[in-house]
């Protein structure tokens, strides 16, 4: 199964590491939540999480919903390409249960990963 760490250099720290991703992204939607991915030239994926409070009000659901993406994230890391991605939350994931969002989120990393091996390969 590989390293299944969720070490600091598998997080995308900086607003710059966020942009790059956000200027020529690969999405992956769904009416919960939209995942952008976008190849970088290390040798793994990077995650970032951008959860609002006009999306999600309360704290500690917002705190939840990220705790279940890294999680989800760290147990199919070694799935992925080697991209940066950016989870970005839409309105109602924090109404899901938590094995909703890792069934969800487990539906977005397959489609993500498609998409990118696709535009890999033209």
């Amino acid at each position: 199964m590989g390293n299944t760490q969720y070490s600091r250099e598998l997080r995308l720290l900086t607003p710059s590491h966020f942009e790059n991703v956000f200027k020529d992204a690969i999405p992956s939607v769904s009416p919960s939540a939209t995942i952008l991915g976008r190849h970088n030239h290390l040798s793994h994926p990077r995650l970032g999480i951008t959860v609002s409070k006009k999306n999600v009000r309360k704290a500690h659901d917002r705190n939840r919903v990220k705790r279940v993406i890294r999680e989800s994230f760290r147990l199919n890391q070694h799935k992925l390409p080697h991209i940066d991605i950016v989870v970005v939350v839409k309105p109602g994931l924090d109404k899901h249960t938590n094995a909703e969002i890792f069934e969800l989120l487990e539906k977005l990393w397959k489609k993500l990963t498609k998409r990118c091996d696709k535009a890999l390969s033209s």
